[in-house]
């Protein structure tokens, strides 16, 4: 209980630290909390870079402390973080549902080994250019390094910084932002994880403990619009002698992984005429 009253207390900062006011529903637990959030600036979030996101959504000061989070069960989870996803939700335009759960498949609903010694709720890795602390788990290899963070919240940011400004997530920002089957299958797609069966047990999670109602209660309230869907310039490339993923890749500003989804390759073999589908942001 007191970890909880804490955790509601660090909250209630970041809410409050970007002029915030929120209410708890009474209705039963795992029922949406609406989140309400003034409008600071007449841009919506679709207008903003990630940068000017993170000064509008802010995160408290990390205090360098690792908190623990003692989980009983799934429906404790989603009472413990389903405001965070939200507020994730309005700055990010990632449904609170599939943030949630992600977050309840990837951790184990937080009671998890990676977990419990990270605070690592999406089970993302360090990849290249990670400065952050760190952890090693067996995961698909022995001895894997996972991001670690001191307090859950920030995982659950780094998890909507992962998923926004990688640009074989991009397509997924086209769908409507309470669209959370697409959302599932889109996440599989994109390669998020390698389970086939993915999807179908995100959409089980969120359909189990009704989590679309979170999103509706964002999408309901109307105020501080979360990020609209991105819009594309699609088009076709026909490839010429000399051509290569990469050197496409480079011509369009798309990555060579994007190029491969796009096209259902499985490799970075290409043919003189063959036709390859380019999606460039607008």
């Amino acid at each position: 209980m007191i970890r909880r009253i804490g955790y509601v207390l660090i909250v209630a900062l970041l809410l409050s630290s970007c002029g915030a006011k929120k209410r708890r529903s009474t209705q039963k637990k795992g029922a949406p909390v609406v989140v309400r959030t003034e409008k600071p600036t007449t841009k919506t979030t679709n207008d903003l870079d990630t940068e000017e996101t993170l000064d509008l959504f802010p995160m408290p000061e990390d205090t360098g402390r690792f908190e623990r989070f003692p989980i009983s069960d799934t429906e404790d989870y989603i009472d413990n973080f389903a405001e965070i996803a939200q507020y994730e939700m309005r700055a990010f335009g990632i449904p609170a549902s599939i943030t949630l759960a992600q977050g309840i498949l990837e951790s184990g609903s937080g009671r998890g080994e990676l977990t419990l010694k990270t605070n690592n709720h999406f089970g993302i890795k360090c990849h290249t250019g990670w400065q952050g602390e760190f952890d090693f788990h067996d995961d698909d290899a022995k001895g894997e390094c996972f991001r670690k963070y001191n307090h859950p919240m920030y995982s659950f940011r780094d998890h909507s910084i992962f998923l926004s400004t990688r640009s074989r997530y991009a397509f997924l920002f086209n769908y409507r932002r309470d669209d959370y089957k697409k959302w599932a299958h889109g996440l599989r797609q994109a390669g998020y994880a390698t389970d086939r069966k993915y999807p179908e047990k995100l959409i089980a999670i969120i359909e189990r403990y009704d989590l679309h109602e979170y999103d509706e209660a964002v999408v309901e309230t109307g105020l501080s619009p979360v990020r609209q869907p991105k819009q594309y310039d699609v088009f076709t490339h026909t490839v010429e002698k000399g051509d290569t993923l990469y050197a496409i890749s480079k011509r369009y500003d798309i990555s060579v992984d994007e190029l491969r989804r796009l096209n259902n390759l499985n490799d970075n073999i290409i043919s003189i005429g063959q036709v390859l589908n380019i999606r460039v942001s607008q």
